[in-house]
């Protein structure tokens, strides 16, 4: 049920305390500290307190966040505006029988596909191009790139951007000869995706390679849209229509994945995924990490105003982290109306944006001690670090990540303004033992279910994503120039400008 102003209410008039007053209580660490499938959750240093908690249970129970979660994890609609369940938990074992079915035979056929092109069937095989958009290529991306490192089976390039000179870098390291190209779309009609998977064909062709589309393979919901394409079907992965693209990398879209990772690495991401759709749906609110995520969330947007959340990963190979975050959230979340269809009436999702390590605190970090925005800041970091890593650079990168969720907290006073840190800016720290396929898929899980509570309490449907699609339709009205007089002199001015 959508909460009304009145249910906000008391959220508008609860106190929020100094931290450092908040932090007069020697229990608050422990009671706002959560360790659940290697990681380490640490949010004493928000402003979340007692009070806080109490009234967000209320909330959660008036909004029906426990029934909602149970709709999502038994694999009912919960996807109004296009009448569909979500069903990337099935691809971790959760959901209607039939689904989890489907979603495990579908895994088996992908696996099928990645003991072929490790049998030889493809012949020599040394890299992978793997075309997407979206999620479609963030998600594989953050996978190979956090956890491929020192892997040596297959090289992989994940092209999304449509300009040519994307195209270029990603192949620049591969060789058309023993490429493997993997056209990832849902419905396989996404513009950009198709034309760069033309140009891949153009490139294997060039490259010398006698039939190109047979070095071709297909991830979609639409099957016969790829056979269309001129894609065999036994080179065909597909995945369901209700796995949307920002939630799909546990399905066949983490084929390169699992391909340069190896297959049983993709099995553990799904295990770490599932021991935290187990922690969120199981445990209670006071030590449910997603939920007090999203709790601390909706104080700062909804009772302090802020407009933004920073996301720093204190580790080179989580990099991508922020940016898979940033389409994660700000797609699921950033709506003017609620799951009804009525006006939302109050700031949905924040801003997200982020960077890593020690390069952001030279770069913004200067705004978040002492500028005049409030912004909670995520720090994400990893105590074990990589074998190849001198331990010493990795104890100071960690020392630099604590410090400065200290420093915001604390602050501190200068007679000389210049130099006066105001503190009392709020912080959380997921600190993972170490970095590997259970820990990042049990990582990636929390994002999604506290983006998903966060969802419930606002009212509204994070699984469609029509905010997309106009710039793409005008995009497309653009090329055609009779259409395109329709359009505002300074568009029509800027084509010609161009000279398009």
């Amino acid at each position: 049920m959508p909460l009304t102003d009145a249910d906000w209410a008391a959220l508008a008039k609860a106190e929020v305390q100094p931290l450092a007053q908040l932090f007069a209580d020697s229990s608050r660490v422990p009671q706002l500290s959560v360790d659940v499938a290697g990681i380490s959750f640490d949010f004493a240093k928000t402003h979340l307190s007692p009070a806080h908690l109490a009234i967000f249970s209320r909330l959660a129970e008036e909004a029906g966040l426990h029934d909602a979660q149970e709709r999502l994890f038994t694999g009912q609609i919960v996807n109004p505006t296009e009448g569909r369940a979500a069903e990337h938990l099935a691809e971790r074992g959760s959901g209607s029988p039939q689904a989890v079915e489907l979603a495990a035979t579908r895994h088996r056929r992908m696996r099928g596909l990645v003991d072929a092109v490790e049998a030889g069937a493809f012949g020599d095989v040394t890299g992978v191009l793997h075309i997407g958009i979206g999620g479609s290529a963030l998600g594989p991306a953050l996978l190979v790139d956090a956890l491929g490192r020192h892997e040596g089976r297959y090289k992989v390039a994940v092209l999304s951007n449509i300009d040519g000179q994307a195209f270029d870098d990603a192949v620049a390291d591969l060789d058309p000869a023993t490429t493997l190209v993997a056209v990832a779309s849902k419905t396989f009609t996404t513009a950009e995706t198709l034309r760069n998977a033309r140009a891949a064909l153009a490139w294997l062709e060039e490259g010398g390679v006698d039939d190109p589309y047979g070095r071709l393979i297909a991830i979609t919901a639409a099957p016969d849209k790829a056979v269309e394409f001129g894609i065999d079907d036994t080179r065909i992965l597909p995945f369901a229509e209700t796995v949307g693209g920002r939630y799909s990398l546990w399905s066949a879209i983490g084929f390169p994945a699992a391909l340069a990772l190896g297959f049983g690495a993709f099995e553990e991401l799904l295990e770490g995924a599932a021991e935290m759709d187990r922690h969120f749906r199981l445990s209670p609110l006071a030590g449910n990490a997603p939920l007090l995520a999203a709790f601390a969330d909706l104080l700062y947007t909804q009772r302090l105003g802020a407009e933004t959340r920073a996301v720093f990963a204190y580790d080179e190979r989580l990099r991508l982290l922020p940016s898979y975050l940033q389409q994660l959230v700000m797609e699921s979340n950033g709506k003017s109306v609620t799951a009804d269809g009525r006006p939302l009436g109050r700031p949905s999702s924040a801003i997200l944006w982020g960077g890593t390590g020690t390069d952001a605190q030279h770069a913004v970090f200067q705004l978040l001690h002492q500028g005049t925005h409030l912004v909670p800041v995520e720090f994400v970091a990893v105590a074990e670090g990589d074998d190849d890593q001198d331990p010493a650079h990795h104890r100071e990168l960690l020392l630099n990540a604590f410090a400065q969720g200290a420093a915001l907290m604390t602050g501190r006073h200068s007679d000389d303004p210049a130099r006066s840190y105001p503190g009392d800016r709020p912080s959380t720290t997921i600190l993972c033992e170490q970095l590997d396929p259970r820990t990042l898929g049990a990582l990636i899980a929390f994002y999604e279910h506290r983006t998903f509570a966060e969802a419930v309490l606002l009212g509204i449907n994070p699984f469609d994503q029509f905010g997309v699609e106009l710039g793409k339709e005008m995009a497309r009205q653009l090329d055609e120039p009779e259409a395109a007089e329709g359009f505002d002199p300074s568009t029509r001015a800027l084509i010609e400008r161009a000279g398009l």
